[in-house]
This record gives C-alpha cells, structure tokens and sequence, in this order.
C-alpha cells in the first residue's frame, strides 16, 4: 500500500509543527508529514515509517492498537484516518 494516504486533525499550531520542526520534519520530503492547512496533517507511507521511529518521549510518534493509528503530540493523541 504504497499509496496509502492518512490524515488528522491536529490544530493550526501542531500542525505547523509536525510539518516544519518535529524530528521528521528534516528528513527528505517524503518522509515528511504534510501541513494541509485547516489543522489538518497528511502521512504517506514513508512519513508514518520515519513517525514510526520515534520514542514515546518524542511530540509525533505513533501508535497503532486497538484504539487505531494516532499521533501523540504531548498527552494528546490525533485519531489519523485513511483518506487513500
């Protein structure tokens, strides 16, 4: 599922965030995840790997449980849904 395509709402703020300063924002452009505006934040396949990567103590790792995909920024998790 090399084209797969996730989204959350995260906020303006963490948004940017994710996008522009996060750990994976300084990796090369596909495997980061993408600011859409509107608080909206988009993952392909090789952005949710590199997300994948990073610790519990790091803003914007993963997790994938019974609760579903989300991204944890702080103590909040983003329920990210497949749009592709």
């Amino acid at each position: 599922m090399r084209d797969e395509l996730w989204v959350a709402e995260v906020g303006e703020g963490n948004a940017r965030w994710l996008a522009t300063e996060s750990r994976t924002a300084r990796l090369a452009s596909e495997y980061r995840p993408r600011d859409l505006g509107g608080g909206r934040i988009e993952y392909g396949h090789h952005a949710l790997d590199a997300a994948r990567e990073l610790g519990e103590e790091e803003d914007g790792y993963l997790t994938d449980d019974a609760d579903g995909l989300r991204v944890w920024i702080g103590e909040d998790a983003f329920e990210l849904e497949q749009t592709r």
